[in-house]
């Protein structure tokens, strides 16, 4: 594989901006990061950021699908179209995510998604999956088909496991063998994840003990003091939101769409949590790149349908259902909405999520001797090239699909 240079541009590291950069990637990892010098003894192909960006390739843990294409059709080009969609969007690393639905079709994705990863061809780098349906709270389905969600049972998700593919798992933490599922999750070394839940604070240190560490998409399909008022009475008792502020321990994510969580509390997120903490992750689905309309949220044979009106969807009873955006547009949203500063929005959509699932010694920052999974941004962070181990990928969204939209809901 040929030298690359990337010059003309900063290096957006996990602590600062190097301006005038060189980085310098050989054989699909990189080198040697510095300043450029006015005489360089650098060999290779020179990929010119033009004033812009140098950045690291952004890691989705919590993804559906893209380009008309969910994880869970099952098949190996739906796997392909969404991970190129995302691609696209300057995701490099990707956990493709499953919703509720029969096991028939959970191990149809799974197996999809390992002969996809197997012939390397997706753009976006599989990295593993993250086994998210089936096992959500009743009462917190969301857009999910309330048919395909249940209580874990260890004949089960044994048989997820036993893939080697589960690198994310999530699981309602008030569900019956709720804590089994934590043990096996950990004992596999899976980022361990409470989502689609209505527990206490009292059910999430049982968790905890378990092996939780992570708690899906803050705010969206989550318990609340209200909500665990009206479950199990009084007193009134702490929730998800408040057992992740407190506990150091614990790390959670956003949707930075413009659609899920108005400015103040992208700020609160990033205020109260820190951006070593919060992930970026986008909940995509298959409308992403496509125009408004109808469409599948799960498998395209029974999935739940939702309505996209080009800036996100909508389930049929009035709630949201899913993003249609790419991290590109979330890494922009929090630039606007946030007083983070640029390296701390990009840890949140890289580094961050490289550590919590155990990939940040090959991935997740520009750092010699990780994986040339490089991007360049303009100086609006729009993705002009993506660079996977390496290798230029095609990147860029034609002026007009849904996900050039403002976001603004």
């Amino acid at each position: 594989m040929n030298h690359l240079r990337f010059v003309n541009g900063s290096a957006i590291l996990p602590d600062r901006l190097l301006p005038n950069a060189e980085v310098v990637c050989n054989r699909g990892k990189i080198e040697s990061v510095e300043r450029a010098r006015k005489r360089s003894n650098s060999k290779g192909q020179i990929i010119d950021a033009e004033g812009g960006f140098i950045a690291p390739g952004y890691i989705d843990i919590h993804v559906h699908g893209g380009d008309g294409a969910d994880f869970m059709d099952g098949t190996v080009e739906a796997v392909e179209t969404a991970c190129r969609a995302h691609a696209r969007h300057g995701t490099t690393t990707i956990f493709p995510t499953t919703t509720t639905g029969s096991p028939k079709q959970i191990a149809c994705m799974l197996e999809s998604c390992g002969q996809a990863k197997s012939r390397g061809k997706t753009g976006a780098r599989i990295a593993g999956v993250h086994l998210y349906g089936p096992y959500f709270a009743a009462d917190k389905v969301g857009c999910h088909a309330l048919d395909g969600r249940r209580s874990p049972v260890e004949e089960e998700y044994e048989r997820y496991f036993a893939t080697g593919l589960i690198k994310v798992a999530t699981c309602a933490a008030e569900l019956p063998g709720a804590e089994a599922f934590y043990r096996a999750a950990k004992r596999r070394r899976c980022l361990v994840t409470c989502g689609h839940s209505n527990a206490s604070w009292t059910e999430m240190q049982q968790a905890f003990d378990a092996g939780m560490r992570h708690v899906d998409h803050f705010w969206c399909a989550m318990s609340s003091v209200p909500s665990i008022r009206q479950r199990l009475g009084v007193p009134m008792q702490a929730s998800m939101a408040e057992f992740v502020l407190m506990n150091r321990q614990m790390s959670t994510e956003v949707i930075a769409d413009g659609c899920h969580l108005a400015p103040e509390l992208l700020e609160f997120a990033y205020k109260m949590i820190g951006p070593e903490r919060l992930l970026l992750v986008t909940d995509s689905n298959r409308a992403l790149d496509l125009p408004p309309g109808r469409y599948r949220f799960g498998p395209d044979s029974d999935g739940s349908w939702f309505e996209s009106d080009g800036k996100v969807g909508w389930a049929p009873n009035g709630s949201l259902a899913s993003s249609i955006m790419g991290m590109d547009h979330m890494v922009r949203q929090m630039r606007t909405a946030t007083s983070a500063s640029l390296p701390g929005i990009i840890r949140m959509a890289s580094l961050t999520p490289a550590e919590r699932v155990g990939i940040a010694r090959t991935a997740g920052s520009i750092t010699v001797g990780k994986r040339a999974d490089i991007l360049i941004l303009d100086d609006r962070l729009n993705v002009r090239r993506v660079f996977v181990g390496g290798v230029e990928v095609e990147s860029g969204v034609s002026p007009g699909t849904a996900s050039t939209a403002r976001g603004k809901c």
